[in-house]
């Protein structure tokens, strides 16, 4: 995929629709949303709404980085080409989206919210990563700037009392970690777990949610405990060390792609052959698996909510044909997708577009108030069993996952353990 990259780190508006540039002059103030004939907020005019994202797209996390920006531009592409966006106040507006780069490093995404501001975004969405979303949550809710539909499992993001403007996508840490646990403990048979984990927030949700889980489970031993910080570039160490506690099941709450990859090559090397279990974020096939030779091991196990285009069990499905039409037209993304945020980020398009229509005022407050009351919406590439629900405090958009096998091309619902 190519994107040209403009100065100050700003990729600019994505081409979701063939306008000229908006002028956003004229768009100040923000109504509290009470009732009718409300200024409008900066970032929207009668004809159209501007977003912001800032997300890796440079760097050790571009990758997964790049398919936030593509997905939810492909989704607003195909449908400003049709003619726009109809809101809850009766008008019709083409949905602009502006990309900011901030190579997963805090400093740069913080910068780049003060560039949205500058450029009368009206909202921060889909952007990846923990740190960097956290690194302009307070200035969001100082600023009263939403900040939603974020890639992080933070559950910080979706508790509406500490996190006012603020609403998360994927699943919470916890809940992915849970699903594995849950599918272990039932298997019945004994297992050992060994455990690596990054060293912060991301990493400690998943390992609570997966403890949580098997609490209590006479058949499961957490044999060996290891972590890494963000910034390694080496977990081989730590790999050799939980390889000597004989443990049959690592559990590898890892962020980082380049990492992952690694550690799967390292672990075969070193003669270690457990079963794996990998966060949704870094459990690609193509991106991830493959380099990695992850066919060597038993099993690799990881949770999802979306329907995986790779898959031959949806090579034919409607939604994902259409969405890998959209996404080559629309979101300047060519391949298959290789990191499952490209789809996320289009089931943000959906969702965004659901509180757009519920949308009485065109102000922030208003647009919160519309995006916290989807419920049961089946977006599209939505796996069965799970769907959107913005309603319940504590949650993000999306709490439901399914865990899933890798067989050798994508991957398939486990039932059971092994």
């Amino acid at each position: 995929m190519k994107m040209r990259k403009k100065p100050g780190g700003v990729l600019g508006i994505v081409a979701v629709t063939a306008a000229v540039a908006l002028s956003l002059s004229g768009c100040r103030g923000d109504s509290g949303g009470q009732g009718g004939g409300s200024a409008s907020s900066p970032g929207i005019t009668d004809s159209a709404i501007t977003l912001g994202i800032t997300t890796p797209l440079s760097g050790a996390t571009a990758g997964p980085g790049k398919c936030t920006v593509a997905g939810v531009s492909a989704y607003f592409g195909a449908a400003n080409a049709a003619g726009g966006v109809k809101f809850g106040d009766g008008k019709t507006r083409t949905v602009n989206i502006k990309s900011y780069d901030d190579a997963y490093d805090p400093q740069k995404s913080l910068a780049n919210f003060q560039q949205m501001v500058s450029d009368n975004v009206f909202a921060a969405t889909a952007g990846l990563g923990t740190p960097t979303n956290r690194a302009f949550r307070d200035a969001a809710i100082s600023q009263k700037v939403p900040q939603v539909l974020v890639m992080t499992g933070d559950p910080l993001f979706s508790d509406r009392k500490q996190s006012p403007w603020q609403l998360g996508f994927v699943p919470v840490y916890q809940n992915e970690g849970a699903a594995f646990g849950k599918l272990l403990a039932k298997s019945g048979a004994q297992h050992k777990v060994a455990i690596l984990s990054q060293n912060d927030d991301y990493g400690k949700g998943y390992v609570s949610g997966f403890k949580e889980a098997i609490q209590g489970a006479s058949n499961i031993s957490v044999v060996g405990e290891q972590t890494y910080e963000a910034t390694d570039t080496s977990v081989d160490a730590q790999l050799t060390q939980l390889a000597s506690s004989g443990a049959d099941v690592f559990f590898n709450a890892m962020s980082i792609t380049p990492l992952t990859i690694a550690s799967l090559q390292k672990a075969q090397q070193i003669g270690w052959k457990p079963s794996w279990f990998l966060p949704s974020n870094t459990s690609s096939p193509t991106a991830i698996l493959e380099p990695g030779g992850a066919s060597a091991y038993p099993g690799i196990y990881s949770v999802s909510f979306a329907k995986a285009p790779q898959s031959p069990a949806f090579a034919k499905d409607p939604d994902v044909v259409k969405f890998l039409d959209e996404l080559k037209k629309y979101g300047n993304y060519p391949d298959m997708p290789a990191f499952p945020h490209c789809m996320w980020s289009y089931m943000v398009g959906a969702t965004l577009e659901k509180a757009f229509q519920n949308m009485k005022e065109p102000t922030r407050d208003s647009f919160m108030t519309a995006l916290r009351d989807i419920k049961d919406l089946k977006a599209p590439l939505m796996l069965e069993g799970t769907s959107v629900n913005t309603t319940v405090d504590g949650q993000p958009a999306v709490s439901s996952v399914v865990v899933q096998k890798y067989n050798g091309k994508g991957y398939a619902t486990a039932e059971n353990f092994g």
